[in-house]
């Protein structure tokens, strides 16, 4: 009787099981059915000139083409694929990333029926790897946002793309939130704050879809990690975030740019030792080691040293988090500032303004890509005059790295040295000097005056065709 009464109790509990699992299944199938139309591919291309990219073969020997299989046609396209979203059915707007429109000439939407449309880029920003564009079609389906900030780690979500081909459009995939707030994937002068997730994203992904378990958009799906060799998923994807997404895609529209706030930090991770010295239990928020003259922080009070630890009631989890907390903060605006120096909590008012140029950001943490002289320069900060010396009369921009074998280290330039010039026009931010260094080089020569312990000297540097 006991037997029979415990079979029972297995058979009733494999039979809840199973419905509940039909049900599972069934709701994502539910989502994903409705999802599909509003997830497109994008089919671009991009015109190769072979004159051009083979200028220096000698393209008219027949020989020479038959051995490097170079075709006779001095053009051919260049044809690429990635996903997107639409996010305004009435208005035809679709988002993707960036990577998957720049630099193309010709971008074709295909929906979900096979029905194709040219687009339009209404905005770009590369910083956050969106895109929106602009397609002329009735009767489209779009998806709705959903709030990125209440996803959770562990939450079930589902991934709609075109992986690889786009005879494979439309492909579902589910995996869970593995982190969030990732940074630090991508290099360069980007905003990241990523959802990392398990659902199977690879090539051709990029730019589709992420839903929460409501069907709601949430991300947007936009690098893989790779070992650099074989770029299948390895079961660790990224999406930007949809609240970061929408604020974007609002500013695209209206403004045709991304409005950035900055509030004059220059700032750093904090590890054990610096915690130590500076008797901080934390190990989040962000080290502030330069504060730039006469910007928002320095008029809020902020100083060297300081350890922000939460910006507008929010708490700083990273260097990362506060950057892009920040720049995506409307500016001209008050907010609440706690940084905790010499080992207590002082709340300050900065009033963020308006980012002026790409030079100027919140964080100074990722390397700059040296230009073509081989080298990278960098404002006479506070920090910067200390860690080299530099008086407070000098005027310029200091090179903080000398790439090897350029034509800078060729010519002798130092880490350490002010250039002040090039050719005869003063500069006194890297921006300026980047732009300076286009206007006037001539001949594939560069002129730079430079200051070294106190001495001054021209140097020509020879660049290569």
């Amino acid at each position: 009787m006991k037997k029979l009464f415990l079979s029972l109790i297995i058979f009733g509990t494999l039979i809840g099981q199973n419905s509940a699992l039909k049900q599972f299944s069934n709701h994502f199938a539910d989502i994903a059915e409705k999802a599909n139309p509003a997830v497109v591919t994008i089919l671009t291309e991009k015109n190769i000139d072979l004159t051009e990219s083979h200028r220096n073969l000698p393209q008219d020997s027949d020989l020479f083409r038959f051995f490097y299989n170079i075709p006779r046609q001095r053009e051919y396209k260049s044809t690429a694929l990635g996903s997107g979203v639409i996010v305004d059915s009435r208005k035809g707007y679709v988002i993707t990333n960036n990577h998957v429109v720049d630099e193309m000439d010709e971008i074709t939407v295909r929906l979900l029926d096979k029905m194709e449309y040219d687009a339009t880029i209404i905005g770009r920003d590369p910083k956050t790897d969106i895109a929106i564009l602009q397609i002329n079609a009735k009767g489209l389906t779009d998806l709705d946002f959903g709030d990125s900030d209440k996803l959770r780690v562990g939450e079930w979500v589902i991934a709609v793309g075109s992986p690889f081909s786009a005879n494979l459009s439309h492909t579902v995939t589910a995996g869970i939130v593995s982190a969030k707030g990732r940074g630090n994937i991508i290099q360069g002068d980007v905003y990241e704050d990523f959802i990392q997730t398990d659902a199977a994203i690879n090539p051709g992904n990029s730019g589709g879809a992420l839903l929460n378990s409501s069907g709601d958009l949430i991300g947007i799906n936009t690098a893989i990690f790779t070992n650099g060799f074989d770029r299948s998923n390895k079961g660790v994807g990224f999406a930007i975030p949809s609240n970061m997404i929408k604020r974007v895609m609002s500013d695209l529209i209206d403004h045709g740019k991304v409005l950035r706030s900055w509030i004059g930090v220059q700032i750093q991770p904090i590890d054990d030792t610096a915690a130590r010295a500076l008797d901080v239990k934390t190990r989040s928020g962000a080290l502030v080691a330069d504060v730039v003259n006469k910007g928002p922080a320095e008029k809020a009070g902020v100083e060297t040293g300081d350890v922000i630890v939460e910006f507008n009631n929010l708490k700083i989890n990273s260097v990362d988090h506060l950057r892009n907390t920040v720049s995506s903060s409307k500016p001209n605006r008050s907010y609440e500032l706690v940084v905790i120096r010499d080992g207590r909590k002082k709340r300050l008012k900065v009033i963020l303004e308006e980012m002026p140029g790409d030079d100027v950001v919140v964080s100074s943490t990722r390397p700059n890509k040296t230009n073509e002289l081989g080298i990278e320069v960098s404002e006479l900060t506070r920090s910067n005059r200390r860690k080299f010396g530099i008086s407070n009369k000098e005027d310029g921009v200091v090179v903080i790295n000398v790439q090897p074998g350029s034509p800078a280290e060729n010519t002798g330039i130092q880490i350490g040295d002010i250039i002040t010039r090039v050719g005869t026009k003063k500069c006194r931010t890297s921006r300026e000097f980047q732009k300076l260094l286009k206007e006037t080089k001539r001949k594939n020569m560069v002129m730079l005056h430079l200051k070294r312990d106190g001495a001054a000297r021209y140097l020509t540097l020879e660049l290569e065709d």
